[in-house]
């Protein structure tokens, strides 16, 4: 993978982000309806925001800001402050809270402290500007301390109290020097990250091998670390001169893809002449002790016949021995 600064805020990534953001925003009484209107107070003061590096935390609005998708907002942190984009508000910003099990009664969130004025664009800028310059010398310190280690993005906080800085490493990283040299060149508390593969990929924020823009960077709420459901959805060359899709499944993170956990596998895939003659074939009714059911596929790799019940529409899956005393409706 190329080091690529990531440029989330104000990048044309994320314009395409706030774009969809927007849109969702556009739709929310078509979609929740009076739900809307019944929201409480405290659904009005949740916003969502995305700070540097693609990431999105959940702030308290306790000043009752008229905030808008898209908005420049100076938020607190840890012992300052930073800039983000407003991502969602409301209602959205509460659904996404409570999908992330972020909304019991003692969870404790950070304050929204005010819209960005000019000043603070003028701040905003000049940290973006600076970030290159940034990332050379962080590089040439690493260099100079001779560490086994990637560095892939640096961050230095609006208030420049603090510097992160995220690398990817194969093995530990004895980086104490490091950081004691840092801390005297930018005069601010440093933070090491070490990050994975795939968040590596979704920093980058760029582009994947199908055109798009990479999921991880622009709606997935959550990195997978596994999006296979089942090995068997990806079958291999059955030796007949069809391909596989092994050679197309990996990521630039050099990981399965995160899009491959929402691809529906056709289980009728491969069966064709190899079914044993005691396993009906796709679209066969078969009587059943619980009713009449329709085959509507068949896994070979894991000898499992998928059905579902004609009178109840409930799907089970029934291993092959299973179907010995089930005779298929001529």
């Amino acid at each position: 993978m190329s080091n690529v600064i990531c440029s989330c805020l104000l990048g044309d990534n994320a314009k395409v982000r706030l774009r969809l953001s927007q849109m969702l925003h556009s739709e929310i009484e078509e979609i929740y309806g009076k739900e809307q209107e019944a929201i409480s107070e405290q659904i009005r003061h949740i916003c969502e925001v995305e700070l540097q590096g693609c990431r999105r935390e959940f702030f308290d609005n306790p000043r009752e800001l008229s905030l808008t998708v898209g908005q420049q907002v100076i938020v607190a942190t840890d012992g300052g402050y930073d800039y983000g984009l407003v991502y969602s508000t409301g209602l959205i910003a509460m659904k996404k809270l409570k999908l992330k099990g972020l909304d019991k009664p003692d969870t404790e969130r950070l304050d929204i402290i005010r819209q960005a004025d000019e000043a603070d664009m003028q701040v905003i800028s000049e940290l973006k500007g600076r970030k290159q310059e940034i990332r050379d010398m962080c590089l040439g310190k690493v260099k100079k301390h001779n560490l086994d280690m990637k560095l892939v993005d640096v961050e230095l906080r609006m208030d420049q109290q603090k510097l992160s800085v995220y690398y990817t490493s194969a093995h530990r990283v004895d980086f104490r020097s490091l950081v004691r040299d840092l801390a005297g060149e930018f005069k601010a508390r440093i933070q090491m990250v070490q990050i994975t593969t795939r968040e590596e990929a979704r920093r980058a924020n760029s582009f994947g091998p199908c055109g798009c823009l990479l999921c991880c960077s622009s709606w997935l709420p959550k990195i997978h670390a596994n999006p296979f459901a089942e090995k068997s959805q990806f079958p291999d060359s059955n030796g007949n001169g069809n391909d596989s899709h092994a050679f197309n499944i990996t990521g630039i993170c050099n990981r399965p893809k995160c899009c491959l956990g929402y691809s529906k596998h056709d289980k009728s895939q491969g069966c064709g002449s190899s079914l044993p003659v005691s396993v009906p074939r796709p679209g066969s009714r078969i009587a059943t002790p619980s009713g009449e059911a329709v085959v509507e596929g068949v896994d070979m790799q894991k000898k499992l016949v998928f059905l579902r019940y004609i009178s109840t529409d409930q799907k089970r899956r029934v291993p092959f021995d299973k179907f010995r005393n089930m005779e298929p409706k001529k």
